[in-house]
């Protein structure tokens, strides 16, 4: 196992190392394998150390004329994403601004995240969506950049979905659609009735873009189901037909365009897991255990074949799936991963065939054993804490209870 471990300025890296007396010629390799990628990286660091240290220089040495304080703002892009890559977001833009490389003030970061090529929008949507006060005005700045004016609601959705990713968080997602429909509303006065309403039938329209495009799901909504779900939504009264055919269409003929990250996804996604650790997985059809490398982090549970693969040979998304303790005649400390009340349907997972094919997963259930009863312990309450329920159909909800009960209250 190794942990990585970063100062304030992302710059001083250690790894730590256990190393078992009686490794096996392959985990050797492996190890040599970590140590070479542990060296690239240093150099790595310290290229983009040295760079920055160049940068701020000049910046220090024009900073008392007016050209100088203009070029505070003219560091090359590439490089403020190549600090942001190096540490997290809200560390990096610390150091950004600090360093005086970026103005301190929710407008200046918001058209940095808005308008700066090669960040990662995985990473520009955790920060818009976090509830501390200023990341709150960031996000309002940010959602402030977009002109939806006569727009129809497809399309401010796809321009506002392109900039950044929606994080899985049910919180961030509620603050971030919230903002969306204020400024949607606050461009197109008189279409909604309410924000409430344009709140709802973007998750509505969200969810029918998964529905009608996901090769996963087989019962495609027809538009009148799509009219029949959203009855009653615009402060209890129905919304033209016409307008939700027009919205069905746009969807139906064009799926959102979800923006592809810089490259970096991988290094973000699994740079500070939840819980990493060698553990074995029961096949699916073929009933053989095999030992892989588990991380556990952002609600998914991905697995190795060794730790030094860059790519997961499977991923398994918590979302909805519950755990238990089991009995195995053959393995012990032994846990299941399944859907309640399951109807023979199997877990929405995927894996990485021999030949590079990725493929749908073929589990009903996910059985693991542990290699120490603490150690499943340790992963059962991790994973239950990771375990999240779908946030759009939460979220929805309340809010179509919201409205509704917003009505009644209003009825004489």
């Amino acid at each position: 196992m190794y942990v990585c471990v970063c100062d304030h300025l992302g710059v001083s890296f250690s790894l730590l190392i256990t190393v078992p007396v009686d490794l096996s010629p392959e985990e050797r390799s492996e190890l040599e394998d970590i140590r070479r990628r542990k060296g690239a990286l240093l150099l790595e660091i310290q290229r983009l150390r040295e760079e920055l240290r160049e940068a701020i220089i000049e910046v220090e040495g024009l900073e008392t004329s007016t050209e100088g304080r203009s070029a505070m703002h003219q560091v090359p892009v590439y490089l403020m994403s190549d600090v942001l890559a190096t540490m997290c977001y809200l560390q990096g833009i610390a150091f950004l601004v600090e360093n005086e490389l970026l103005r301190n003030t929710a407008e200046d970061i918001a058209q940095f995240l808005y308008k700066g090529e090669g960040l990662n929008k995985t990473a520009i949507g955790d920060y818009l969506g976090e509830r501390d006060e200023f990341n709150i005005k960031v996000l309002q700045a940010f959602v402030d950049l977009h002109e939806f004016t006569d727009l129809n609601l497809v399309q401010a959705l796809r321009q506002f979905l392109w900039s950044f990713r929606l994080p899985g968080e049910a919180q961030k997602i509620d603050r971030m659609m919230e903002a969306f429909a204020q400024r949607y509303c606050h461009c197109n006065p008189g279409v909604f009735q309410s924000t409430d309403t344009c709140y709802v039938l973007s998750f509505a329209i969200i969810m029918l873009n998964t529905s009608l495009h996901n090769p996963n799901v087989r019962d495609k909504p027809g538009v009148d189901r799509f009219i029949s779900m959203n009855r009653g939504i615009n402060d209890g009264g129905d919304l033209p037909e016409e307008l939700l055919r027009n919205l069905y269409d746009s969807i139906k003929n064009e799926p959102f365009k979800i923006p592809e990250d810089d490259g970096n996804d991988l290094t973000h996604t699994f740079f500070n897991p939840d819980r990493e650790g060698w553990l074995l997985k029961l096949g699916g059809r073929v009933k053989t255990w095999k030992r892989r490398w588990f991380i556990l982090t952002d609600n998914c549970l991905y697995y190795f074949e060794y730790t030094t693969d860059k790519e997961p040979r499977g991923i398994i998304p918590l979302e909805n799936l519950s755990i238990r303790e089991v009995e195995d005649p053959r393995k012990p400390n032994c846990f299941e991963l399944y859907i309640p009340n399951n109807r023979g349907q199997l877990i929405k997972a995927c894996k990485t065939e021999a030949d590079g094919r990725v493929v749908e997963g073929n589990h009903m259930v996910y059985r693991i054993s542990a290699p120490t009863p603490e150690e499943k312990d340790e992963w059962i309450h991790a994973i239950n804490s990771a375990v999240s329920v779908d946030p759009f159909y939460e979220m929805l909800a309340a809010r179509k209870k919201r409205i509704s009960l917003k009505k009644k209250e209003e009825q004489p």
